[in-house]
Formats: C-alpha cells, sequence, structure tokens
C-alpha cells in the first residue's frame, strides 16, 4: 500500500497542470492512482485503458481513479472496466470532496453547465522546469473532427488579476518562465467585462510582474491573434518569438469541411505581419494528415504551407475518426494513406528544424535549463550544454553544433574565461 497518490497524465499541457491540481486535491487518499485521459485521439485513450490495465496488474488493492476527457465524453465506457473503482468528470476531478470516502461511483456532471475557472494556486509543478499557467478553459467552436468541446465545455476565462497572482506566486516560487496554456486560448477575454483580447492580459502581465523573465504562448489560433499581441510580440524581448498555431490544414476545402475559421492565406497573412513585429519569430503548428476527404492535391497544399509559411515545430497527428462527430460520418481516407501521409509531413517538419538549428550554430543564446540538464532557446529549440547548469536558471550560451536534433552549446563565462 502507497500513502503517495499517483497520478498518471495522458494529452495536453492543460491536463498536465491540471494533474498538479488533483496532486494537492486528492493528497489525503491513501493507496490511490488518479488517471488523468485525453480524448483528442482514438490511440490517446487507447493507451489510457491499456495503462489502467497495466496499473491494475501491478497495484492490485489501490483505487483507480479515471477522470479527463476521455472518462467525461464517455463515464459509462469507463466504469464498465472492471479495473475502475471511481469515474470523475473533468469539473469533479479538481474538487477535494471526490477523493474522500466511498461516493458514487461515477461522478460526472454536464460540462456544458460548468462555469468553474482555475481557481486554484499552484506553486510547484513536479517535474517541468517551466510553470504552465491556465488561463482558460472549454471552447465554444464545434470543427468537424473534434471532441474536445464535449470533454471541456463552453469557453471560460480566468480573470486578468487572478493571472497576475498565480504568476507573481510563481515567479517567487522561483519559476523564470511562464507558459500560459489553455483550450481555445486565444478566445481568452471575450466572456469577461470589456472583452479583452489575449494581447491584453499579456501586456499586463510583464508590466505588473516585471520579474519575470520569460512569457511563452501555447497554441494560439490563426484568425483570432490579435492586433495587441503582435504589437506585443515586436515591443516586449520577455515575450518569446515562438508561436505555435493551431493549423491543422493547408487546403481551404479541406479547412472548410473542418469547419476551422481560418483559410490558408489567412495563415500566410498572419505570420507575414508577426515577421514584421518580430523578424526572427518562429513559428510551430499542428497538422491533421488524411483527412476525410482529402486528395493528393489536397494533401500538397498542406505540405507545401509547411515552406510557404515557414513553419519549424510541427505536431503531426493521423485523422483519428471521433465517434459523434461529422468528420467521422464523411468519407475516410484509407489508415496507410493517412500514416504515410503523416510520415512525409514529418519528414518536412525535420527538414525545416535542421536547417533553424544549424542556423543557430556560432550564436549567443539565453536557454532555459530543464531538470534533466537540457535546456530551451527562446525559439523552443533544444539544447544540450557542456557542463550541469542549475534547473529552471536563464543563462547565456554559445552554440556550438548540431547533434541528434539538438544544438550543442557551451556557457559564455566559459567561453570568455
Amino acid at each position: 500500500m502507497s500513502d503517495a497518490v499517483e497520478v498518471v497524465t495522458f494529452g495536453c499541457r492543460l491536463n498536465a497542470v491540471e494533474s498538479e491540481v488533483i496532486r494537492a486535491k486528492a493528497a489525503g487518499a491513501t493507496d490511490t492512482i488518479v488517471v488523468n485521459t485525453c480524448a483528442v485521439t482514438a490511440e490517446a485513450e487507447r493507451q489510457a485503458r491499456q495503462s489502467v490495465r497495466r496499473l491494475r496488474r501491478e497495484r492490485p488493492t489501490a483505487r483507480i481513479v479515471v477522470t479527463g476527457c476521455a472518462a467525461q465524453i464517455d463515464p459509462q465506457s469507463w466504469a464498465a472496466m472492471p479495473e475502475v473503482d471511481r469515474v470523475l468528470g473533468n469539473v469533479e476531478k479538481l474538487d477535494a470532496n471526490s477523493y474522500a470516502g466511498d461516493g458514487e461511483r461515477t461522478q460526472v456532471d454536464d460540462i456544458a453547465r460548468a462555469r468553474e475557472t482555475a481557481g486554484h494556486l499552484l506553486t510547484d509543478l513536479a517535474g517541468h522546469s517551466r510553470a504552465f499557467l491556465q488561463v482558460q478553459n472549454g471552447c465554444d467552436h464545434r470543427c468537424t473532427f473534434c471532441v474536445i468541446p464535449f470533454g471541456r465545455g463552453p469557453s471560460r476565462s480566468v480573470p486578468a488579476g487572478d493571472v497576475v497572482a498565480q504568476t507573481r506566486a510563481l515567479v517567487e516560487a522561483g519559476y523564470n518562465e511562464v507558459v500560459l496554456t489553455g483550450v481555445d486560448l486565444t478566445d481568452w477575454g471575450r466572456d469577461l467585462p470589456g472583452t479583452p483580447g489575449l494581447g491584453a492580459l499579456a501586456r499586463r502581465l510583464l508590466k505588473l510582474v516585471p520579474q519575470l523573465r520569460r512569457l511563452r504562448l501555447s497554441s494560439v489560433d490563426p484568425v483570432e491573434v490579435d492586433d495587441d499581441l503582435l504589437a506585443l510580440l515586436g515591443d516586449e524581448p520577455r515575450l518569446m518569438p515562438h508561436l505555435h498555431l493551431s493549423v491543422q490544414a493547408g487546403d481551404d476545402l479541406v479547412l472548410k469541411r473542418m469547419k476551422r475559421r481560418h483559410l490558408r492565406e489567412d495563415v500566410l497573412r498572419l505570420v507575414e505581419r508577426a515577421r514584421a513585429r518580430r523578424p526572427d519569430v518562429v513559428f510551430g503548428a499542428d497538422l491533421i494528415a488524411g483527412f476525410p476527404t482529402e486528395t493528393e492535391a489536397m494533401f500538397d497544399s498542406t505540405l507545401r504551407l509547411i515552406d510557404e509559411a515557414g513553419l519549424t515545430w510541427l505536431h503531426v497527428f493521423p485523422y483519428s475518426a471521433r465517434a459523434g462527430t461529422p468528420a467521422a460520418r464523411m468519407p475516410q481516407v484509407r489508415g496507410d494513406i493517412r500514416r504515410e501521409r503523416a510520415a512525409r509531413l514529418r519528414a518536412a517538419g525535420a527538414q525545416r528544424v535542421e536547417v533553424f538549428l544549424r542556423g543557430q550554430i556560432g550564436r549567443t543564446v539565453e536557454a532555459l535549463i530543464e531538470l534533466d540538464g537540457t535546456g530551451r532557446t527562446p525559439h523552443f529549440a533544444p539544447v544540450r550544454p557542456s557542463l550541469r547548469l542549475p534547473a529552471r536558471a536563464v543563462v547565456p550560451l554559445r552554440v556550438t553544433g548540431v547533434a541528434e536534433g539538438h544544438l550543442t552549446a557551451v556557457s559564455v563565462e566559459r567561453v570568455a574565461a
């Protein structure tokens, strides 16, 4: 029997943040394992179920609690697993009462009625050198491939004052970099008085917390990046020159069938405007390969967008049909073709990364040191310093080369010596 609560996390950075909240809320529970699931793909759910079965074999007496988006969307299927003792929804998982005693086996409320925001203050994120700060939850849009709104509920924002207070606490706890996260991050503020934008939040945060060394954003929607955020990108060096775009596809017909709010030209226009403000800005992107009805010509439009937009850090997913979504009822692309197209996108991305990394040789960069001794530059490039440096520190490094997808570097102090 273990007195510590074990939390197993699948999926996004938001889940990672909430897993730390769960760890705190469930601290009084004994011999308990909480599996925080993801529903973005069928593979993510498969891995979570596999993990639950393995955990039961390894810990036959432990209480296994399943929560997260997959549990919120389909609680009955998780409750039907003999290995599972309790199923909690995405609201219930953040309530300490959910982990006390022998309550109902399934506690999952209607997520469409959720109005909570991140009312928890974290100052220690185990296993992370940067702090992930939840400022938004839920999504009001209905992309045809996505089940996440059914797992997260309507869009809701954390008030700016709370974000500032949480950031101050994180900086005081020793974090030099804060990453703003959300399900639909650039939707932040639309439900608040005056409907402020994400740019206003970032500007206020950097002004009121001058001790914060680095501010980074998680995924942003190409059509929701507001003018103030672009202006801040050019004005404020503490806002990292790295934007990860929720692109999904580079063909207009596919984007319309996805029910995305942007077209190909919108992505190209955004990267052009951002580079005009900050010439060294680097872009990442989420891309889906083999969306229903995607022809080879449509796929080629997405492949070409990587170079045309100058996308570097790619998250590529073969399309995964999710039950109940409109896309699941569209004519499907064969699985082998989806996988092959995903491989081609990843290969193109790897080439872009190699070119970018080699362009960094000889430069001096400031790296945030990770707990494992590696680091990340402002452009999110991974770097391996030649010496062991303190975790969470921001240190100047001279880039000496590229090896195995990482920059190699020596400390500037060592070069000067």
